[in-house]
């Protein structure tokens, strides 16, 4: 029988500021920035933006690429936004942290803001301590609450605990874990003033040579909303297909343990957890598996082992053979319900 235990761990940080940083002094404000693709706004950063207002004050977005208008221009009508700050290069293209960093100390610099903020995705986690470094000051990565404009919730050990941290430093530097928060709207019809980003350098240090993108009718696995997961009980990668099968008529992604991926069942791109993708629906299997999928509104759990540890997180659970159950309910689905 598992036993999860959740703990609450007090942190708190301490830094020495650079000289040339500042904040407002005037209460909190926040910049907020926009990752993009292919002119839309991800969902990572319509989250973020909630966590910001959560913080009060003004909320600033900086949208940067090789064409940021028409970004900038959706950005200005999103509720809680009360300036865009566009900046244009080509170096910005692929949000290569090398150049978005100092540029995000610049407008840092520039502005005074107290917090800078963005969602906990692969450029977040790649350009966001980047930037701390630069002012001197802690990161604070994949936050789940908001106690204080200082003092924020964390997952650690695999979610096996939560850590509240609080920091000293005047400027925090935060990642937000999208699941975490509800996503904002675009509910601003009148939108806000827009003005150029102050300049930074571009150290030209990083070349990006390219990227090789799989393409799927399936909805992307880190944003679906219904995700249908497996582990090593599939026994192999012929068994998924079972699971291709349900998601298809459910319009859901597929994702799979570590365990699952590392036998070579599927491809690790598909893999959820503590070392894998952080989705809001969820997977079976033990507690670093859970950790992946534990903000899900609704988990439904299929385990032949009555004591199997997702039955302590699911909303629904189903204890029977997953090799009867799901073709049986790929059946039911597919005469009863349109997604």
């Amino acid at each position: 029988m598992f036993a999860s235990v959740t703990s609450r761990i007090a942190l708190q940080t301490r830094s020495t500021l650079a000289q040339r940083f500042y904040t407002t002094g005037a209460g909190v404000n926040t910049l907020l920035y926009v990752e993009h693709k292919d002119g839309a706004i991800s969902g990572a950063t319509l989250n973020a933006l909630t966590a910001a207002k959560k913080l009060g004050g003004s909320v600033t977005a900086l949208v940067a690429g090789d064409a940021p208008e028409g970004v900038a221009q959706q950005v200005a009508k999103l509720e809680g936004i009360s300036k865009v700050l566009s900046a244009k290069n080509t170096a910005y293209a692929n949000s290569l942290p090398e150049d978005i960093a100092p540029l995000l100390v610049e407008a840092q610099s520039k502005f005074g803001f107290t917090h800078l903020v963005t969602g906990h995705t692969a450029v977040g986690k790649n350009i966001f301590p980047r930037a701390a470094a630069l002012m001197d000051v802690a990161a604070i990565s994949d936050i789940t609450g908001i106690e204080s404009e200082d003092t924020f919730v964390r997952p650690i050990y695999a979610g096996n605990a939560i850590a509240t941290v609080k920091t000293n430093d005047k400027i925090k530097v935060v990642t937000v874990r999208g699941t975490a928060f509800e996503a904002s709207s675009a509910t601003n019809d009148a939108g806000v003033s827009e003005e150029e980003a102050p300049s930074a350098e571009t150290l030209g240090v990083t070349q990006w040579i390219g990227e090789e993108i799989q393409k799927s009718d399936r909805p992307d696995l880190g944003s679906a909303k219904r995700v249908i997961s497996g582990g090593r009980g599939m026994k192999n990668g012929e068994n998924f297909k079972m699971l291709y099968d349900l998601a298809d008529k459910m319009g859901a992604a597929v994702g799979a343990s570590r365990a699952a991926v590392d036998a070579g069942f599927v491809d690790n791109s598909l893999q959820v957890g503590q070392t894998g993708k952080i989705v809001a629906p969820g997977i079976s299997g033990a507690i670093q598996h859970l950790a992946g999928m534990k903000d899900s509104k609704t988990i439904v759990a299929i385990n032949k082992d009555a004591d199997a540890p997702i039955f302590q997180v699911a909303d629904y659970g189903l204890v029977d053979d997953l090799f009867k159950a799901v073709p049986e309910l790929t059946e039911k689905v597919s005469n009863c319900c349109t997604y």
